[in-house]
């Protein structure tokens, strides 16, 4: 009998081994890796079931560009600063705690939404705080611990495959959650997704306790990264390259969002928009995870960034939702065959930097800071054309200007020279 209930723990070890072959190749499942990802996991499914709303819930409460506009450029602007404390803090304290801190905040951003109910559009600049706060803690340790755990030649794996991760949820999340609010009268299916987000970081914060501790040493010298002339250029390159990536994500995270709502008008349409691209990006994550080559980087970021400049000339003049779900289904192909190698590529020249070992953090720190300075700067110029100008009549030469920044991705990343 004991030798029965080994062979079957030896063959279900077996499977698993051969599932994580499937999808990670060589990689190692040892625990740290697999901890990262169920956390990333948790936090990808309550965002997708969750922060895909957020925007819409305000936007059914007040139908106004500039509410929306100025609830998403207070998540920008809280973000990087609290993204710069918690580098220092993850000098001083540890990145596990770092991650713990920004699973909460999260988990309060959700409480607040709960709890201001129906009067959240008087409070978006706190709300977009709060979140900014979670995201900024967050992505610190989540970025470093990326950093730390993976090697050179398994980052394009690790984050192809935490992409696929992404796009499960955002098949599962939003579908749900859009049937659920469309299910339910009023906002009470928006309390109920809001409510199970906010369970899923509770769940997230737990699972954190398992990551075995890890502590840096040294005194905080975020001035001197980004001095990038003092480091490479290929690290002033990839700083750059991430403010234009950050144009074009700036203000299409929610308008995108909105426009499916008024093209459609209903939740529904929104959760399957979403159900449809990320089955498409799960398939696009897995093939670029597992079938770019290092060598291959440049030239997949470049057809990545071409397909989602054409894309943007399905909805520059005429909104519809099936011009949305053909737009969706494009970049869905693009940002993996482009994401996937850049951010691999980034890590490797923040490894191959000047005291890469006692600055990992200030390195992570710094590409953050300009990636937001990139959605920042997207959401003032969207602001400006909402102020200043016939917004119908100027959205299509915005969107037509943003929705082809990231070319510049490209003109960046090809000057990077790394081993």
């Amino acid at each position: 009998m004991m030798y029965d209930k080994l062979h079957e723990n030896k063959l279900h070890k077996h499977k698993l081994y051969k599932i994580s072959r499937l999808f990670l190749g060589d990689v190692e499942l040892h625990k740290d890796l697999t901890l990262l990802l169920i956390i990333g996991g948790l936090y990808a499914l309550s965002s997708a079931l969750s922060n895909t709303f957020v925007n819409l819930y305000i936007w059914k409460q007040k139908s106004d560009y500039l509410t929306i506009a100025l609830y998403n450029l207070s998540t920008v602007i809280a973000h990087p600063i609290v993204f710069a404390l918690a580098g220092k803090w993850a000098k001083k304290i540890d990145r596990v705690i770092v991650l713990r801190l920004g699973v909460f905040f999260l988990s309060v951003f959700y409480l607040v939404v709960l709890l201001l109910g129906t009067g959240a559009t008087k409070f978006v600049l706190l709300l977009g705080a709060v979140q900014g706060i979670g995201f900024g803690f967050y992505w610190l340790a989540f970025n470093v611990l990326t950093f730390e755990i993976t090697e050179p030649e398994t980052r394009d794996i690790f984050n192809g495959f935490f992409g696929l991760l992404g796009s499960l949820a955002g098949m599962i999340g939003p579908f749900l959650a859009g049937w659920i609010i469309t299910t339910m009268k009023g906002f009470k299916g928006y309390t109920l997704i809001f409510s199970i987000s906010l369970g899923l970081f509770v769940l997230a914060v737990i699972m954190s306790f398992f990551l075995n501790r890890r502590k840096a040493e040294g005194s905080y010298e975020l001035f001197k990264v980004l001095t990038w002339r003092k480091i490479s250029s290929s690290w002033k390159r990839v700083l750059l390259a991430n403010v234009a990536l950050g144009l074009r994500e700036g203000s299409f995270v929610f308008l995108i969002t909105i426009w499916i709502f008024i093209a459609a008008g209903t939740e529904m349409a929104l959760g399957t928009y979403s159900l449809v691209t990320s089955a498409i990006a799960f398939i696009f994550y897995f093939i670029a995870g597992r079938f770019i080559k290092t060598h291959r980087r440049k030239v997949f970021i470049l057809i990545g960034a071409i397909i989602l400049s054409c894309a943007i000339w399905f909805i520059a003049f005429d909104v519809t939702y099936s011009k949305l779900l053909v737009y969706g289904i494009t970049i869905s192909i693009a940002y993996p065959l482009m994401l996937v190698p850049f951010v691999s590529m980034s890590y490797d020249v923040i490894g191959q930097a000047k005291n890469a070992a006692e600055w990992r953090i200030e390195y992570v720190v710094g590409k953050e800071l300009f990636l937001n300075a990139g959605r920042l700067l997207s959401i003032l110029i969207f602001i400006a054309v909402v102020l200043l100008f016939d917004v119908e009549k100027a959205l299509p030469y915005y969107i037509l200007f943003i929705g082809n920044t990231q070319l510049f991705i490209y003109l960046f990343a090809r000057g990077v020279f790394h081993k």
